[in-house]
């Protein structure tokens, strides 16, 4: 009708009083590492929690209301119910080692600001490690009761989702996230309207609605421009994960440094620490120089020492490449103003995010500025840091490089997250709960012993014989969506074997990660799979960066070669790879296999979930896997050699790669015991 507006809407069924709980455990991210917690939505409707990517708010307000009304009469389902909602209960009101050790700095208010944050596959507004890590990284202060809070973007379309065509290419689908069946929550000020926040941009102000997503005890802010006080250009800068040119790059940077700072001062949460995960955020610290020198008055140096002794930063790129830094014409039309705010010339400006103060031709580097900014900078394993200092060093051309003021903390996992289900309750019946509420404590960790060899296979049997159920499914999907005929789509019921030694290699596919080392010897490979008394099977996943050619070519080279017929049953490629698939090959494979360039893998910390659920790395020694491999719980790929003939390193790392296999792995996986396990010890 002329005049009117027609818009969608969402229709909740209506929750009975009894099954009021339901409602605080889906908007509580908690669930998400809590496997009877996960049981329990999935108890709603099996299926149903499985097409909506394991969404509880979208179970919610997708299940009819004659089930709920069954459920409201279901004994079972609502004993299982009050225990979740009583450990969800329990653990935030649970003492934390936070609280225990630091009582006297309660008043410490910590600021993680990350451009992305992989908490669940169900709010996608990640799209790889990074990400993951930084949802992690809640999850685990959320477990240590630290005071944190996350800063990141409400992305309206996220990160793409990937599909491969006849050829094998990535195509991309960038589907809108309903934020009404997100686990949002408006914030809102005290008279009950929506907080806005402001970030300048060019002539104008873009103003941003600011959404909560709860992590257990920590608060997740994310920022949003899709709002109709901005002009159209200006809604949609939000609306893709690393999407856009650099000018929507630099915006995004904007609205997530000083966007964020000011958001948090609007929740009356202003930082006494500020993270910056990446380069990304690092114009945070502009803002907070900016707040100081307007609101107390100091001069721009004294801001920046202040601000420095509450500043960390932490860099997680090892190629200059990675590394985000604007032309100077883009920083004076963006960040003008700021020249004159902080009291200063555009020369001594510029030369932040410069290594060279001096080169006018120089870009403004974004790690560059996060590096003089903080007090604390660190790489993400040793060896990162140790490349980290290299690349940096000419910002302080005084120091020799081994005294470059970077460190290294290696990155870790929340175990949680990533722990079979089958896996935790096995921990839970040997270990006692302990090895939850106090997971450094080695003393727990030794009663590991204490699980019978035979149990433990076993248990590890069954995630296997899910991950190539799940795989067989998986597949199946695929080859519908590509018009496959009905004799392929019966086939894939026999791809895998349960029983075989399976190997699993799942990342973002950059060139350096070398998705297709494995294949670099065809002949020999088909030797080692077609094995009749030892067969091997190998499962791959990951996305390339939508401009990323070069990945984009590996994923179709690994996917021809997996259609060849000596692989076809014994390789496969899962498409659109996320925190679900991951969860089920680091739970279900043998081998965890990683073959980047040394020294270009800044951790990779995929190999820690693997070996958390019982597999074995195979990796080359970068990352943290230097630190990690003591020569019994996995094998090394090389000596941690660094060569300049590229081509010649695949041919020794691919040799080295398939010896291992041959000769070690699947020797050790076939010899079994009395028992039907391995008969040997573990690694080589």
């Amino acid at each position: 009708m002329p005049g009117h507006s027609v818009r969608p809407y969402t229709v909740l069924p209506s929750l009975p009083k009894r099954l009021q709980p339901l409602q605080g455990l889906a908007y509580n991210l908690w669930w998400c590492w809590n496997a009877d917690a996960v049981a329990l939505f999935r108890r709603i409707n099996p299926e149903l929690f499985e097409a909506l990517d394991h969404s509880p708010v979208r179970l919610l307000s997708s299940t009819e209301q004659t089930r709920f009304d069954e459920l409201a009469g279901d004994d079972g389902f609502l004993a299982h119910m009050d225990r979740v909602a009583a450990a969800l209960d329990h653990y935030l009101k649970a003492p934390t080692w936070f609280g225990e050790h630091f009582d006297a700095d309660q008043d410490a208010r910590i600021a993680y600001f990350s451009m992305e944050f992989g908490i669940h596959e169900s709010v996608p507004v990640y799209s790889g490690g990074l990400g993951v890590l930084a949802g992690d990284h809640l999850k685990s202060a959320s477990d240590l009761g630290l005071p944190l809070s996350g800063v990141g973007l409400m992305y309206r379309e996220g990160y793409f989702r990937q599909y491969l065509n006849v050829d094998g290419w990535q195509q991309e689908r960038y589907p809108e996230n309903d934020f009404f069946n997100l686990p949002l929550i408006a914030e809102l000020g005290t008279d009950g309207t929506p907080i806005i926040v402001s970030a300048p941009l060019p002539g104008r102000d873009v103003l941003l609605r600011v959404w909560r997503i709860q992590v257990g005890r920590i608060p997740l802010y994310l920022l949003d421009a899709n709002i109709p006080q901005n002009r159209p250009e200006d809604r949609g800068i939000t609306a893709q994960l690393y999407g856009g040119d650099q000018h929507t790059r630099i915006q995004q940077e904007i609205i997530l440094g000083i966007g964020g700072l000011r958001a948090l001062r609007a929740l009356g949460k202003e930082p006494t620490v500020c993270h910056m995960n990446e380069g990304h955020a690092a114009f945070v610290g502009l803002e907070r120089i900016r707040l100081l020198m307007e609101e107390k008055k100091l001069d721009l140096a004294t801001a920046m020492e202040v601000v420095k002794a509450g500043t960390c930063f932490t860099t997680h790129t090892p190629v200059p490449a990675g590394n985000d830094a604007f032309p100077p014409q883009m920083i004076d039309q963006y960040l003008g103003g700021y020249v004159q705010l902080l009291g200063t010339d555009r020369q001594t400006f510029f030369g932040l995010g410069r290594q060279h103060p001096q080169n006018d031709g120089e870009p403004f580097g974004m790690t560059v500025l996060a590096l003089k900014l903080a007090n604390t900078s660190n790489g993400v394993s040793a060896l990162h840091g140790t490349v980290s200092r290299k690349m940096w060093t000419d910002i302080w051309p005084t120091l020799p490089t081994s005294e470059v003021p970077i460190g290294s903390i290696t990155n870790g996992v929340h175990t949680q997250s990533w722990l079979a289900p089958e896996m935790d309750q096995l921990f839970d019946r040997y270990l006692g709960v302990q090895w939850e509420a106090k997971p450094t404590d080695f003393a727990v960790w030794k009663k590991i012993e204490n699980i019978p060899d035979a149990e433990l296979w076993r248990t590890h049997e069954r995630c296997r014989e899910r991950l190539i159920a799940f795989a067989r499914s998986r597949l199946k999907s695929q080859l519908r969506r590509r018009g496959a005929p009905p004799s392929e789509i019966q086939a894939a019921d026999e791809v895998l074997d349960p029983d075989a030694l399976t190997i699993g290699f799942a990342r973002r596919f950059a060139t350096y990660k070398r998705g297709d080392l494995v294949f670099r010897d065809a002949a020999r490979l088909a030797a080692i799979v077609n094995n009749a008394k030892a067969p091997v099977q190998i499962v791959f996943a990951g996305k390339a960066h939508p401009k990323d050619n070069g990945g984009k070519e590996l994923i179709a080279k690994v996917v021809q070669q997996a259609r060849r017929p000596e692989f076809r049953h014994r390789i496969v490629f899962l498409e659109d790879y996320d925190m679900n698939v991951a969860r089920y090959m680091v739970h279900g494979v043998d081998v965890w296999l990683n073959n980047p360039r040394r020294p270009l893998e800044a951790s990779g910390t995929s190999g820690m979930k693997a070996a958390a659920n019982g597999a074995l790395n195979l990796s080359i020694l970068d990352g943290w896997w230097v630190e990690g491999c003591d020569g019994d719980n996995g094998w090394a790929i090389g000596a941690g050699e660094e060569y300049t003939d590229l081509h010649y390193q695949d041919d020794v790392e691919s040799r080295a790669l398939y010896d291992l296999i041959e000769r070690d792995i699947t020797p050790l996986f076939y010899q079994r015991g009395t028992t039907g396990c391995p008969a040997g010890g573990s690694g080589g």
